[in-house]
């Protein structure tokens, strides 16, 4: 039976081994190094790099268990080969065996801060323009990225109907609105064509808008995550280092649940969380003035306390950012509102935690 046993074979079962919290595998990502097979014998090693130690070491036990499990194996080694401290070499796949090795700066950025959510339908894309908008009212350059490649909302939000221009070494300028530098896949499709991508194709886009854009001297540049902890998310923390992350949720638990979720992927991915946006918080009857709670009340508290993390705010229900979102004019422009209040009290608690 071993006979019949190869490398290939391992490699290949390998990549239904997930890293713990996500939906990536961890041939993927270069976490597997080196694959022998000799007769019935399976001899592999997981790269430690930037994991925690319960990461890895479930890393390690999920490979043994499926390497065990392949037809004609007697016999099966996994040792970690520990790189946690310096630039490793080239894995397997011509990449490095360290997913975070080619992590950079971006020119022209000194904030990276993405806006995330585990579940989709929260208002994170909301949350994102309104917030890149406030922390231009306080006097900061401000970029914005949309990296929801499949459902690309920010060119709506803002009344962008233009596409950006290309230089004759691929480079891309970004589209200016609003005082914002901008750059979304929503502005390189038409409007009603839908991008039908694998996950490469997915994490390429994503490593070109940051790369291949040329953003000019911001101080911030925020990203409007799609929803999820998959390869988007991972992409985006492998390739540049991010000055924080807000997590969106609204006060129900079936949200909470999800946010928790995302909360826990970019802890083991070592990515700061800087805290947490309640949308859709509540919402003040205009003629009454009474305030209800239409989706439950203080969930975005609680699982701030739960992970010992601030409740940035506590965005209220307001048509503004409806009626702003379809027409291309943000709420936070909306003078006086409460809507922009909250949002310029987020700018500046992001601006102070993300250091």
């Amino acid at each position: 039976m071993s006979s019949n046993l190869n490398t290939a074979m391992v490699v290949e079962a390998l990549k239904e081994v997930m890293v713990p919290g996500t939906q990536v595998n961890v041939v993927s990502i270069d976490l597997i190094g080196e694959v022998k097979v000799t007769g019935g014998e399976v001899y592999v090693t997981v790269v430690r790099t930037s994991e925690k130690e319960e990461t890895i070491n479930q890393v390690r036990q999920d490979v043994a268990d499926k390497c065990s499990a392949l037809p004609g194996v007697l016999s099966v080694k996994v040792e970690i080969d520990d790189r946690s401290g310096a630039k490793a070499p080239a894995g397997p796949h011509g990449h490095s065996t360290d997913p975070f090795a080619d992590r950079a700066g971006l020119p022209g950025v000194k904030k990276i801060i993405a806006v995330a959510s585990a579940k989709g339908g929260v208002g994170k894309s909301s949350v994102a323009v309104n917030l890149a908008l406030a922390l231009r009212d306080k006097g900061h350059k401000v970029g914005l990225m949309d990296a929801d490649v499949y459902g690309p909302s920010v060119p709506t939000m803002l009344g962008i109907n233009e596409a950006p221009q290309a230089t004759a070494d691929r480079k891309i300028h970004p589209i200016i609105s609003h005082g914002l530098q901008v750059m979304s896949m929503g502005m390189l499709m038409p409007p009603d064509q839908a991008v039908i991508w694998r996950g490469p194709l997915v994490m390429s886009a994503i490593k070109q808008f940051l790369q291949d854009v040329l953003w000019e001297d911001l101080d911030f540049l925020i990203i409007d995550m799609p929803p999820g902890t998959g390869d988007a998310q991972l992409t985006l923390v492998q390739t540049v280092p991010l000055s924080g992350v807000v997590m969106v949720t609204t006060p129900q638990e079936v949200a909470l649940a999800d946010v928790r979720r995302g909360i826990t992927m970019f802890v083991k991915v070592e990515v700061p969380v800087l805290g947490i946006v309640e949308n859709m918080s509540y919402f003040v009857c205009p003629e009454s003035d009474k305030k209800y709670d239409i989706f439950g009340h203080g969930g975005g508290a609680a699982v701030a306390k739960q992970y010992d993390l601030p409740l940035l705010a506590e965005i209220p229900i307001d048509p503004a950012i409806r009626i702003g979102g379809d027409e291309g004019k943000p709420a936070v422009e909306i003078d006086g509102s409460a809507v922009q209040t909250a949002f310029h009290q987020l700018a500046v608690k992001v601006a102070e935690l993300s250091g």
